[in-house]
C-alpha cells in the first residue's frame, strides 16, 4: 500500500513537472537565435554594433544568458559587440553529448565553435562564478583567439566544501533524474526566492530579478540535472587546470567582493592574480558574489582596461 501510494504521489509530481516545464518554456522563450555545433544548437543573443569589438559573457551556474544580459548587457553594448550565451543544457541550447559537457573544456571547445560560425574574433571572454573555470579554460585551449580576460568572482582553484547535498543527490545516475522529473519543480518554486537571497547575499537583488532573468529555467528536469552534474565535476577540473595559469600571457582584471559567501575571494581571486602575469586584482570591499550587480561600472571599466591593454 505505501509502494502505491509513492508511486500515485511521483506520478502525480511527473505530471506536475511536465505542466511546469511546458509554463516555464512558453514564459521564457528564446530571446536570441540558434547556433549549430558538433551534436546540437547553442542559444545565443547578440547586442550592440556588429564592427565593435566583441565581449563574450559567460553566466554561471543555475542561470542562463539572462543574468548576464540584465546586468551588463545593455551597459557594454554601447561601445562592444556583445555575445551572450545559454551554456550547454542551459537555458534554451543544447547539451549534444550528455554528461560529457559539463566539463568547462568542453563547453569552451562548443562555444568556440559557436563563435566561429558567427565570425566573432579574438574576444574579451568575461566569466561569473562557475564560469570563471570556463573562461580560462577556453583561453588556455584558444590563447590565439582571446583578446582578454574579465573574471567576475571566479571559481578557479579547489575549495574544501562540497557543492551541496541536493545537487550530489541529482548527480546521482538514476535516482537523479527521477527526482528531477518529479519533485524538483513542484518543491523548488517555493525556493526560488531565497535560493536567490543568498546568492546575492549581503546585497540584495531587485524584486523583479527572477522574473527578468528566468531563473525558474533551473527548475526544468534535463537543466537541473545539467547544473547540478556542472557543479559536480568542477573541483577535480580546477585542481588538473590551476597549474597553468601562468600560461594565460593575455590581459586579465579578477574583480571579487571581500564578502562573498558563495566563492571566497582568497581561495579563488587572489591565488589565480598571484599566477597570471598579466592579472590585475579588484577586491571590493561589503560587497558579495554578484559584483555585476553591485558595482556594473566597475566592470566596465576592467573590460575598457584589457581592450585597452590588448590593442597596445
Amino acid at each position: 500500500m505505501i509502494v502505491l501510494s509513492v508511486a500515485v504521489v511521483l506520478a502525480i509530481c511527473a505530471g506536475v513537472t511536465l505542466a511546469g516545464t511546458w509554463a516555464i518554456e512558453r514564459g521564457y522563450p528564446p530571446s536570441g537565435r540558434f547556433v549549430d555545433v558538433d551534436g546540437g544548437r547553442l542559444h545565443i543573443m547578440e547586442m550592440g554594433p556588429s564592427d565593435a569589438p566583441p565581449v563574450l559573457l559567460l553566466h554561471g551556474a543555475s542561470g542562463n544568458l539572462g543574468d548576464m544580459r540584465l546586468a551588463l548587457g545593455d551597459l557594454i553594448a554601447a561601445r562592444y559587440r556583445v555575445i551572450l550565451v545559454d551554456r550547454p543544457g542551459h537555458g534554451w541550447s543544447d547539451r549534444p553529448d550528455g554528461h560529457d559537457d559539463a566539463s568547462p573544456a568542453r563547453q569552451a571547445a562548443l562555444i568556440h565553435q559557436a563563435l566561429v560560425a558567427l565570425g566573432v574574433k579574438r574576444p574579451i571572454v568575461l566569466g561569473h562564478s562557475w564560469s570563471g573555470a570556463l573562461a580560462t579554460a577556453y583561453a588556455l585551449a584558444y590563447p590565439d583567439d582571446v583578446r582578454g580576460l574579465v573574471l567576475l568572482a571566479p571559481v578557479t582553484h579547489p575549495w574544501p566544501s562540497g557543492i551541496g547535498w541536493i545537487n550530489d543527490l541529482i548527480a546521482t545516475p538514476v535516482i537523479g533524474p527521477l527526482i528531477a522529473h518529479t519533485l524538483i519543480l513542484p518543491a523548488g518554486y517555493f525556493m526560488l526566492t531565497p535560493g536567490v537571497g543568498s546568492v546575492f547575499r549581503p546585497q540584495t537583488p531587485s524584486a523583479d530579478y527572477a522574473a527578468r532573468t528566468g531563473v525558474a529555467m533551473l527548475l526544468r528536469p534535463r537543466e537541473f540535472i545539467a547544473n547540478a552534474q556542472d557543479l559536480a565535476v568542477l573541483k577535480d577540473f580546477v585542481r588538473a587546470q590551476a597549474p597553468h595559469y601562468a600560461e594565460l600571457k593575455m590581459p586579465m582584471a579578477i574583480i571579487a567582493g571581500d564578502k562573498d559567501p558563495i566563492v571566497y575571494t582568497d581561495i579563488h581571486s587572489r591565488a589565480i592574480a598571484a599566477q597570471a602575469p598579466q592579472a590585475t586584482l579588484t577586491v571590493l570591499p561589503g560587497l558579495g558574489h554578484m559584483v555585476h550587480y553591485a558595482a556594473p561600472g566597475v566592470v566596465m571599466k576592467a573590460i575598457d582596461d584589457v581592450a585597452a591593454k590588448a590593442a597596445r
